[in-house]
Protein backbone atom coordinates (compact mmCIF):
# COMPACT_ATOMS: atom_id res chain seq x y z
CA UNK A 1 0.00 0.00 0.00
CA UNK A 2 1.58 3.36 -0.45
CA UNK A 3 0.51 7.02 -0.13
CA UNK A 4 0.25 9.67 -3.00
CA UNK A 5 2.94 11.62 -3.54
CA UNK A 6 0.44 14.96 -3.37
CA UNK A 7 0.39 13.66 0.32
CA UNK A 8 3.71 15.40 1.04
CA UNK A 9 2.25 18.66 0.54
CA UNK A 10 0.19 17.95 3.62
CA UNK A 11 0.65 18.73 7.02
CA UNK A 12 2.14 15.76 9.28
CA UNK A 13 -1.54 15.07 10.77
CA UNK A 14 -3.74 14.69 7.85
CA UNK A 15 -1.28 12.60 6.04
CA UNK A 16 -0.99 10.23 9.10
CA UNK A 17 -4.67 10.60 9.43
CA UNK A 18 -5.28 9.63 5.58
CA UNK A 19 -3.12 6.46 6.02
CA UNK A 20 -4.53 5.26 8.86
CA UNK A 21 -8.00 5.08 7.29
CA UNK A 22 -7.46 3.30 4.34
CA UNK A 23 -5.20 0.88 6.59
CA UNK A 24 -8.60 0.50 8.95
CA UNK A 25 -10.76 0.62 5.81
CA UNK A 26 -8.54 -1.79 3.73
CA UNK A 27 -8.00 -4.85 6.24
CA UNK A 28 -5.40 -6.44 3.26
CA UNK A 29 -3.26 -3.22 3.49
CA UNK A 30 -0.15 -3.93 5.82
CA UNK A 31 -0.17 -2.40 9.23
CA UNK A 32 1.42 1.08 9.16
CA UNK A 33 4.77 1.57 10.95
CA UNK A 34 5.18 5.11 11.95
CA UNK A 35 8.62 5.70 14.41
CA UNK A 36 8.89 1.69 15.09
CA UNK A 37 5.55 1.81 16.91
CA UNK A 38 2.19 0.00 14.47
CA UNK A 39 -0.52 2.26 14.33
CA UNK A 40 -3.81 0.47 13.50
CA UNK A 41 -2.15 -3.02 13.99
CA UNK A 42 -0.52 -4.66 17.34
CA UNK A 43 2.73 -5.31 18.03
CA UNK A 44 3.02 -7.78 21.20
CA UNK A 45 6.66 -5.98 21.57
CA UNK A 46 5.84 -2.76 22.64
CA UNK A 47 1.89 -3.03 23.80
CA UNK A 48 1.73 -2.94 27.92
CA UNK A 49 -0.52 -5.86 28.27
CA UNK A 50 0.73 -9.10 28.23
CA UNK A 51 1.38 -11.70 25.33
CA UNK A 52 -1.01 -14.06 27.00
CA UNK A 53 -3.73 -11.42 27.68
CA UNK A 54 -3.67 -9.92 23.81
CA UNK A 55 -4.21 -13.24 22.71
CA UNK A 56 -7.27 -13.71 25.32
CA UNK A 57 -8.42 -10.47 24.31
CA UNK A 58 -8.19 -11.43 20.75
CA UNK A 59 -10.50 -14.71 21.57
CA UNK A 60 -12.90 -12.53 23.63
CA UNK A 61 -13.31 -10.35 20.68
CA UNK A 62 -13.90 -12.83 18.07
CA UNK A 63 -16.27 -15.15 20.32
CA UNK A 64 -17.92 -11.83 21.18
CA UNK A 65 -19.08 -11.02 17.53
CA UNK A 66 -20.17 -14.70 16.85
CA UNK A 67 -22.43 -15.29 19.87
CA UNK A 68 -23.65 -11.66 19.06
CA UNK A 69 -24.78 -12.77 15.99
CA UNK A 70 -26.17 -15.92 16.98
CA UNK A 71 -28.49 -13.59 19.36
CA UNK A 72 -29.12 -10.92 17.40
CA UNK A 73 -28.99 -12.25 13.97
CA UNK A 74 -29.79 -9.49 11.76
CA UNK A 75 -31.09 -7.09 14.15
CA UNK A 76 -28.72 -4.06 14.83
CA UNK A 77 -25.05 -2.95 14.53
CA UNK A 78 -22.48 -4.10 17.10
CA UNK A 79 -18.81 -4.02 17.98
CA UNK A 80 -16.92 -5.36 20.78
CA UNK A 81 -13.60 -4.43 21.80
CA UNK A 82 -11.31 -5.95 24.57
CA UNK A 83 -8.46 -4.85 26.41
CA UNK A 84 -7.22 -6.67 29.37
CA UNK A 85 -10.56 -8.21 29.44
CA UNK A 86 -12.09 -5.33 29.70
CA UNK A 87 -15.03 -5.43 26.97
CA UNK A 88 -16.87 -2.09 25.52
CA UNK A 89 -19.52 -3.04 23.49
CA UNK A 90 -21.04 -0.54 21.23
CA UNK A 91 -23.61 0.00 18.40
CA UNK A 92 -26.96 0.45 17.92
CA UNK A 93 -30.00 -2.51 18.64
CA UNK A 94 -33.46 -2.06 18.07
CA UNK A 95 -34.96 -2.61 21.75
CA UNK A 96 -33.80 -2.52 25.43
CA UNK A 97 -34.11 -6.78 25.59
CA UNK A 98 -31.60 -6.84 23.01
CA UNK A 99 -28.95 -4.55 24.87
CA UNK A 100 -29.58 -6.53 27.60
CA UNK A 101 -29.11 -9.80 25.65
CA UNK A 102 -25.71 -8.54 24.18
CA UNK A 103 -24.59 -7.53 28.12
CA UNK A 104 -25.68 -11.36 29.53
CA UNK A 105 -24.06 -13.04 26.15
CA UNK A 106 -20.16 -10.96 26.24
CA UNK A 107 -20.75 -11.36 30.14
CA UNK A 108 -20.47 -15.08 29.86
CA UNK A 109 -17.27 -15.53 27.69
CA UNK A 110 -14.57 -16.87 29.37
CA UNK A 111 -11.87 -14.56 30.33
CA UNK A 112 -14.08 -11.55 30.38
CA UNK A 113 -13.17 -9.43 33.78
CA UNK A 114 -16.17 -6.89 32.98
CA UNK A 115 -17.90 -5.78 30.34
CA UNK A 116 -18.88 -1.39 29.61
CA UNK A 117 -22.58 -0.94 27.78
CA UNK A 118 -22.71 1.39 25.48
CA UNK A 119 -24.98 0.35 23.04
CA UNK A 120 -27.45 2.98 22.19
CA UNK A 121 -31.20 1.81 21.42
CA UNK A 122 -31.77 3.10 17.71
CA UNK A 123 -31.83 2.58 14.65
CA UNK A 124 -28.88 0.66 12.57
CA UNK A 125 -26.06 3.93 11.94
CA UNK A 126 -25.17 4.67 8.43
CA UNK A 127 -22.31 3.76 6.51
CA UNK A 128 -21.52 7.50 6.41
CA UNK A 129 -21.81 7.97 10.24
CA UNK A 130 -19.38 4.82 10.38
CA UNK A 131 -17.15 6.19 7.87
CA UNK A 132 -17.13 9.10 9.58
CA UNK A 133 -16.28 7.44 12.95
CA UNK A 134 -13.50 5.44 11.32
CA UNK A 135 -11.82 8.85 10.33
CA UNK A 136 -12.58 10.74 14.09
CA UNK A 137 -10.72 7.28 15.23
CA UNK A 138 -7.39 7.73 12.63
CA UNK A 139 -7.19 11.76 13.48
CA UNK A 140 -6.67 11.17 16.74
CA UNK A 141 -4.55 8.25 16.80
CA UNK A 142 -2.68 10.86 14.24
CA UNK A 143 -3.06 13.12 16.54
CA UNK A 144 -0.96 11.09 19.43
CA UNK A 145 1.40 10.50 17.37
CA UNK A 146 2.03 13.69 16.44
CA UNK A 147 2.21 14.86 19.96
CA UNK A 148 5.39 12.95 20.86
CA UNK A 149 4.44 13.36 24.45
CA UNK A 150 2.15 10.17 24.73
CA UNK A 151 2.94 6.72 23.16
CA UNK A 152 0.43 6.44 20.83
CA UNK A 153 0.72 2.48 20.82
CA UNK A 154 -0.30 2.05 23.77
CA UNK A 155 -3.72 3.45 23.51
CA UNK A 156 -7.01 1.33 21.97
CA UNK A 157 -9.12 4.21 20.08
CA UNK A 158 -12.91 3.10 19.52
CA UNK A 159 -15.35 5.78 17.81
CA UNK A 160 -19.25 5.26 18.08
CA UNK A 161 -21.76 8.16 16.26
CA UNK A 162 -18.82 10.65 17.10
CA UNK A 163 -18.38 9.55 20.67
CA UNK A 164 -14.22 8.36 21.49
CA UNK A 165 -13.51 5.73 23.42
CA UNK A 166 -10.07 5.75 24.99
CA UNK A 167 -8.58 2.56 26.79
CA UNK A 168 -5.14 1.41 27.91
CA UNK A 169 -2.97 0.60 30.61
CA UNK A 170 -1.66 4.35 31.36
CA UNK A 171 -0.61 6.77 34.00
CA UNK A 172 -2.69 9.44 35.29
CA UNK A 173 -0.22 11.85 33.14
CA UNK A 174 -0.87 10.19 30.16
CA UNK A 175 -4.39 9.52 30.77
CA UNK A 176 -4.91 13.01 30.74
CA UNK A 177 -3.08 14.37 27.73
CA UNK A 178 -4.59 11.50 25.74
CA UNK A 179 -7.76 13.22 26.63
CA UNK A 180 -6.72 16.69 25.80
CA UNK A 181 -5.89 15.68 22.47
CA UNK A 182 -8.72 13.32 21.38
CA UNK A 183 -10.59 16.09 22.85
CA UNK A 184 -9.18 18.59 19.77
CA UNK A 185 -9.71 16.66 17.49
CA UNK A 186 -12.58 17.82 15.03
CA UNK A 187 -15.93 16.27 14.79
CA UNK A 188 -15.04 14.17 18.21
CA UNK A 189 -19.17 14.90 19.95
CA UNK A 190 -17.72 13.52 23.58
CA UNK A 191 -14.44 11.25 25.06
CA UNK A 192 -14.86 8.67 27.40
CA UNK A 193 -12.23 7.61 29.61
CA UNK A 194 -11.78 3.57 30.04
CA UNK A 195 -8.68 3.80 31.57
CA UNK A 196 -6.68 1.58 33.73
CA UNK A 197 -4.79 3.93 35.65
CA UNK A 198 -0.95 2.11 36.71
CA UNK A 199 1.59 4.46 38.98
CA UNK A 200 4.43 5.44 37.35
CA UNK A 201 7.16 2.50 39.28
CA UNK A 202 4.25 -0.49 36.89
CA UNK A 203 4.79 1.38 34.05
CA UNK A 204 8.84 0.99 34.33
CA UNK A 205 8.06 -2.72 34.87
CA UNK A 206 5.74 -2.94 31.79
CA UNK A 207 8.19 -1.37 29.31
CA UNK A 208 9.84 -3.07 26.76
CA UNK A 209 13.78 -3.93 27.74
CA UNK A 210 15.99 -0.96 25.93
CA UNK A 211 17.56 -2.97 22.68
CA UNK A 212 21.31 -4.00 23.06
Amino acid sequence: MTLNTHARALPRTAVLAAALATTTLFGACAPLLIGGAMVGGSMMAVDRRTSGTQVEDQAIELKAGSRIGEALADRGHVSTTSYNRMVLVTGEVPTEADKTTVQDTVSRIDNVRSVVNEITVAGTSSLTSRSSDVLITSKVKASMVDAKDVQANSFKVVTERGVVYLMGRVTEREAGRATDIARGVSGVQKVVRLFEVITDAELANVQPAPAK
